[in-house]
């Protein structure tokens, strides 16, 4: 599935904080409109609260986010994810009761059933919308190998399908640019090496990502440039394999064990 334009990403200056302690003090960088771009840093860098400022879900106090020449700053969720931005979440959400295929056609742009009377009516043209909604979602849970369970509930999916799911409503929105909080935490290997691979193809059909992840090894495999973050600052970026033997980013990230090990 390639994106139908790509998009670049620029944060610049971002700042925020919560009753005075703060979360991200002036972070900088660019993800490039091409390949996966890793956002990585121990726990409580800022790098879900930069994920919140950058889709919306919280506004940022100061700085920039350029999304193709445009700020988005303040904008709201929908407003960004309208231009192409769209974002996983950490634990992953969606209707629980809900089979994996309505969760997925939910998800589509362009609802024919989101106004009343257009829900009553049932146009012709609501229809034949429905009947693209639903093309669109049994495709992408073939491409994720989500078909086997597309009439289960949400709830009823493991941990690892729970995250694929995630990774197909994104999908859904016809995204420009995805943000993927952390999409193999709490997943078993073998999915989690299923996730990447799904991820680098995506990424070689021309959609950019932006990733968060602790999983050194998906890191690795996917993720050129890496951006290194730290107490709400940019610590650093570049390569990882350039990275992993920088000793600052031993000592502020993978610890003093990892690089024993490492």
């Amino acid at each position: 599935m390639a994106a139908a334009a790509r998009a670049e990403l620029e944060v610049v200056d971002v700042t925020r904080a919560f009753y005075g302690v703060h979360a991200l003090n002036g972070v900088s960088f660019s993800a490039p409109a091409r390949g996966v771009t890793g956002l990585i840093g121990p726990n409580g860098a800022g790098k879900t609260t930069l994920f919140n400022c950058i889709s919306g879900v919280i506004p940022p106090e100061g700085g920039k986010i350029v999304v193709n020449g445009e700020n988005i700053a303040g904008l709201r969720p929908d407003q960004i994810s309208r231009r192409g931005l769209v974002r996983s979440f950490q634990i992953a959400r969606g209707l629980p009761n809900l089979s994996v295929l309505d969760n997925l056609m939910i998800y589509g742009q362009r609802q024919p059933g989101e106004g009343v009377f257009a829900a009553l009516r049932r146009s012709p043209a609501a229809l034949a919308r429905e009947e693209e909604l639903l093309e669109a979602a049994v495709a992408i849970a073939r491409r994720l190998n989500l078909t086997r369970v597309i009439r289960q509930p949400a709830a009823a999916l493991s941990g690892g399908q729970k995250k694929l799911l995630e990774i197909g409503r994104v999908l859904m929105a016809q995204p420009r640019m995805i943000l993927l909080d952390e999409p193999a935490a709490g997943v078993n290997p073998t999915l989690t090496r299923e996730i990447a691979d799904h991820l680098r193809a995506l990424a070689d059909e021309g959609l950019p990502i932006l990733l968060i992840e602790h999983h050194m090894d998906m890191i690795a495999r996917l993720c050129d440039p890496v951006v290194v973050m730290a107490e709400g600052r940019l610590l650093t970026q570049g390569a990882f394999a350039d990275l992993a033997d920088d000793p600052v980013v031993q000592e502020a990230y993978m610890g003093r064990r990892w690089r024993a090990a490492g």
